[in-house]
């Protein structure tokens, strides 16, 4: 419990205006050590925290300070975490889940938004965010009216800063573009690191899905429409390396799935792939748990881990403790290695959510397409 916290306790009865002082005198939650504060105010019946913390019970109880509104719950926190999160609030019966309202901090995806609680030592890393002094890529819109998915298809194209015809250039095909845009501020980090000279300039294809959840867990039509029709289409229209080291596969969750799942019935046509969080479940032993969703994905996943080939050549990985499916991703790893391929796996304290993955942009692409800073200091 924070020390602020045990002071009002000891000094109840409390007043409207001592309660006042102390919203006014924190932000919140109030981090301190390993311990984060949670706080809310209000007359209601109960206040539940609801996080998304996997091995913790996804709902813990707040306490009320007697004789007030005001209610507080305690959370350990490892250092450098981040977690999101809502609050439950409970009133006659009524039961709502809000963000919280002593919070200013939000993260959103296409769901909505959701409270954000930074624990110490976590800062949003300053390269995603906007650099005046970094030069901007430039988008174009390219469209498929026929595709192998039966119809058609938006891909946006990101164009590096400084960009020639005269030059070529690797290229980056990213599942769930418009999301990676709008929640991980995908843009951004591809022109400041750019310009930090931590990333080679990069064209980029971002895709747009239909129906992710069927068309993303090895769909034959899916690969088909990346491998026969984005990459040649791309390749008639930008000055792209010719080579399969030049070419990276990238996703998140299902979009993980989906670039594994295109490399493998592609082999040697895409040498990099960034898997994040991907939603790799597998049932060598047991049965699928995740129900009917995950069907196609196991079906996969099993059949990979059977006889995984070597889909590509290096391959970035990266996963939340705070994740269910960070059990899924630690197993991925050895039978990725064992195919030849070189990996990189990297973990952090966060969860299955867009701005976990933002942040681990600058590690996978720096390592799959070092600028000229990395390749002269490593």
């Amino acid at each position: 419990m924070h020390p602020a916290i045990q002071t009002l306790i000891s000094q109840a009865p409390l007043s409207d205006a001592d309660v006042a002082e102390f919203l006014k005198g924190h932000s919140f939650p109030i981090i301190e050590g390993r311990h984060a504060t949670f706080v809310y105010h209000g007359a209601v019946d109960a206040v539940h925290l609801r996080h998304w913390v996997y091995g913790l019970a996804s709902s813990q109880s707040f306490h009320r300070i007697e004789g007030t509104r005001l209610w507080y719950h305690t959370l350990e926190l490892p250092p450098h975490s981040r977690v999101e999160y809502k609050l439950e609030v409970v009133h006659n019966g009524h039961h709502q889940w809000i963000q919280d309202p002593l919070n200013p901090n939000l993260a959103h995806d296409p769901f909505g938004a959701n409270s954000v609680c930074a624990g110490q030592g976590y800062r949003r890393p300053d390269w995603t965010e906007p650099d005046p002094e970094a030069r901007q890529g430039t988008m174009k819109e390219m469209l498929f009216k026929e595709t192998k998915l039966g119809g058609p298809r938006r891909v946006s194209v990101y164009l590096p800063a400084r960009f020639r015809e005269s030059r070529r250039y690797p290229l980056l095909i990213v599942h769930d573009g418009g999301d990676y845009m709008r929640y991980a501020s995908l843009q951004t980090v591809l022109d400041n690191l750019i310009h930090r000279l931590e990333v080679a300039p990069l064209v980029v294809a971002l895709t747009h899905p239909g129906d992710r959840l069927s068309e993303y867990p090895n769909h034959p039509g899916h690969a088909a429409f990346i491998a026969e029709q984005v990459l040649p289409e791309m390749k008639a229209k930008f000055p792209l390396y010719d080579a399969p080291a030049s070419r990276c596969l990238m996703g998140a969750s299902f979009g993980g799935v989906a670039a594994l799942a295109t490399a493998w019935r592609y082999p040697g046509t895409f040498g990099r792939l960034l898997l994040q969080s991907g939603s790799f479940a597998f049932t060598d032993i047991g049965e699928n748990k995740r129900g009917p969703t995950f069907a196609r994905v196991v079906e996969f996943i099993n059949a990979f881990r059977d006889k995984p080939g070597k889909p590509s050549e290096k391959v970035y990985v990266s996963c939340g403790t705070y994740e269910s499916l960070i059990y899924e991703n630690r197993s991925m790893v050895p039978v990725l290695q064992a195919t030849g391929m070189e990996v990189r796996y990297e973990e952090a304290r966060d969860g299955h959510n867009w701005e976990n993955w933002r942040d681990r942009l600058r590690s996978g692409l720096s390592w799959l397409f070092p600028g000229p800073l990395w390749m002269v200091y490593e």
